[in-house]
């Protein structure tokens, strides 16, 4: 899959550990797949080279299709951004130029992503795999409900008269506060300890 791309620039300070995927659809005229294969893992080798490049794949729909489903993935979108703006990458999509047409790009970083698989080998076709439903919502919930509960307690406990504050503004005020706690620390960790539990049987 689309070879592409980890930054070879200096590892940021504190980048927050969420990966990010892309997804790109390309144009590839079926008379040029040997030389797009080849082009493709070129791709992959350089960015291999730069931190946080966690792996990337491709897949065509049929021997015959005109389009290449290309994924790749970063650690962070610092170092997404540092591939995608390098020297090499230009180069090496300046050699496609003539080899296949973008159609579309996506970039997932949302819950979504948190539990896709993966991919760790770069030329084999994968696709991202996501666990049931209910295995994402229990998972959610675990990270959610403690991290609720102390809040609460401390809250309660430490701030006078929070038991007269307005409903709809303590909501908010929690949502505030537990929203980024949540996205950037709590549920990344919680899906890494039950990694094994939601790929099971997937």
């Amino acid at each position: 899959m689309s070879p592409e791309e980890s930054g070879k620039a200096q590892q940021p300070q504190a980048s927050l550990a969420i990966p990010v995927t892309v997804s790109i659809t390309r144009t590839v005229d079926p008379a040029l797949i040997p030389e797009v294969t080849h082009w493709v893992q070129a791709g992959v080798n350089l960015a291999n080279r730069y931190p946080g490049f966690l792996g990337s794949g491709w897949v065509r729909s049929s021997q015959d299709s005109w389009h290449w489903h290309m994924l790749y993935r970063f650690s962070n979108q610092h170092l997404l951004d540092a591939w995608e703006g390098s020297d090499d990458r230009a180069g090496w999509l300046e050699e496609g130029r003539e080899l296949v047409v973008e159609s579309r790009v996506e970039k997932r970083t949302g819950i979504e992503g948190w539990f896709d698989v993966p991919s760790t080998e770069s030329s084999a076709v994968r696709t991202p795999l996501a666990p049931p439903r209910w295995k994402q919502a229990v998972s959610i919930w675990l990270g959610f409900f403690p991290v609720n509960l102390v809040f609460t307690l401390l809250v309660t406990g430490l701030v006078p008269g929070w038991g007269d504050v307005a409903t709809a503004l303590k909501v908010l005020i929690t949502t505030v506060i537990l929203t980024p706690i949540m996205a950037y620390w709590v549920l990344p960790a919680v899906t890494r300890m039950l990694r094994p539990w939601l790929l099971r049987g997937r």
